[in-house]
């Protein structure tokens, strides 16, 4: 395939912009790359807790919240009343199994018979499967009491009783306990200053530093851990990441948060984001907002690796649409770019948040080597296997597809097969037959001549 990935599928940079753009030219989001033979540079420090007065006024908030306002729950008043640690050790592990996929409201009656019936992991131990099952039902996912079972009989005969006391420990020795649960109860169980996280914490941080990245994605995972990690309290981890859970879970919520009564509100970015949106709102109503948004506004993704891409003014035809992007591609390139090597792929949209993006991508062809000016743009070439471990926007992921569906289509065809009527050709959504490509066949270097 060459060098067309130069602009549309190989070439990456890293940034943040704005506006109605054409991507690898052009897009409205952020921009990024990823390097061959090097990592991602570290993210912008938008997104980071960089500020240790900062960082110590949020832990004392959240923590002062948490004491006033947290929900009264079994198993928080065994891991502050049970002065064995082993039998508080297991009071944790047996709730954080409880609540994977579960309500707590529906976990409450459940744990307080499992606990009664079984209270120490010996007990456990020695009970039937079908006990352990005749128990569990209704709570669904029987595999989660199975696997507690067995591990509570491996604690009890090969190690004497004694549960792991670090959380790398936990994650190694007993089976169905993975990262999370293992940061859970090392923290709250034994007080080891680690950070967890779940759902409800993805959710916190990511508006907290107003990261609008795929969280599912493991390069912003990692990322989210190193960020818990060092947010935690260290002389009261337990209840910190307890905190910023029961944030989520009854405050920062996925739908209609209560940003009114959140305890680290002054520390959210995705809060002033939102103030800012309303005021460019009143702008607007009043005739007052520029033609092109400022980078800062449209810049949600700030860190990530993306396509070659420039923001566009709205409104402008193909021709001035090429005229902008070969400016920006021959300064990003080092090279004179022709308007018309550039070839219209089609529009991407995507939606980050509440906020509507659209991608006008075009694809470019170079002859030769091309190297990349590191000190005009932080920019690298990339292959197929680095694309996909870099971080990278499900945005750009799109306008990859597009790319790739558009180039299965020119190759798919039968010679003499008719066209639908009515259908673009090189149209993005178009939906005539052809062969997909792989990934791997549409990013292969040119073979040698």
């Amino acid at each position: 395939m060459g060098p067309l990935r130069a602009a549309a599928a190989r070439g990456l940079r890293r940034g943040g912009g704005g506006g109605r753009g054409a991507a690898p030219a052009a897009r409205e989001g952020t921009k990024g790359s990823a390097a061959r033979g090097g990592r991602p540079a570290p993210p912008a420090a938008l997104h980071l807790f960089g500020d240790p007065a900062e960082v110590e006024a949020l832990r004392g908030s959240l923590l002062a919240w948490y004491d006033e306002c947290k929900r009264d729950l079994p198993w928080r008043v065994l891991a502050v009343t049970e002065p064995d640690v082993n039998r508080r050790a297991y009071a944790v592990w047996v709730s954080e199994i409880m609540l994977q996929q579960t309500q707590v409201a529906t976990v409450i009656d459940y744990y307080n018979r499992w606990m009664q019936k079984w209270p120490t992991l010996q007990a456990l131990a020695e009970a039937s499967l079908e006990e352990v099952n005749e128990l569990w039902a209704g709570l669904g996912y029987y595999s989660r009491g199975k696997r507690l079972q067995e591990a509570a009989r491996k604690v009890v005969s090969e190690l004497a009783g004694q549960m792991p006391r670090t959380a790398e420990d936990l994650q190694k020795l007993l089976p169905g306990v993975g990262r999370y649960t293992a940061g859970a109860i090392t923290s709250i169980s034994y007080g080891q200053a680690t950070g967890v996280v779940d759902g409800n914490v993805i959710r916190v941080l990511c508006r907290l530093r107003c990261i609008g990245a795929d969280s599912s994605s493991p390069p912003v995972i990692d990322r989210l851990w190193a960020m818990a990690n060092a947010l935690v309290d260290r002389s009261r981890p337990g209840d910190f990441n307890q905190a910023l859970m029961e944030l989520g879970a009854t405050v920062c919520t996925p739908k209609a948060p209560l940003c009114g009564e959140c305890p680290v509100k002054q520390h959210c970015r995705a809060r002033l984001r939102v103030e800012k949106e309303l005021a460019l709102a009143s702008r607007k109503l009043l005739g007052k907002l520029p033609v092109v948004p400022d980078v800062e506004d449209c810049g949600l993704l700030a860190g990530l690796w993306e396509f070659p891409s420039v923001p566009l003014a709205p409104g402008l035809q193909q021709e001035q649409q090429r005229e902008v992007l070969v400016d920006h591609l021959q300064a990003w390139a080092g090279q004179p770019v022709a308007a018309g090597s550039l070839r219209f792929i089609g529009e991407v949209v995507h939606v980050f948040s509440h906020i509507h993006q659209t991608y006008v991508v075009y694809s470019l062809s170079l002859d030769g080597d091309v190297t990349l000016d590191l000190a005009s743009s932080p920019s690298r070439w990339v292959t197929e296997e680095e694309f996909r471990a870099s971080a990278v926007s499900t945005a750009m992921k799109k306008v990859l597809r597009a790319c790739e569906r558009q180039r299965g289509e020119e190759s798919g065809p039968a010679k003499g097969s008719k066209r639908k009527r009515g259908a673009k050709p090189g149209a993005a959504g178009s939906t005539r037959p052809g062969t997909q490509l792989s990934l791997r066949t549409f990013l292969r270097a040119p073979n040698p001549p």
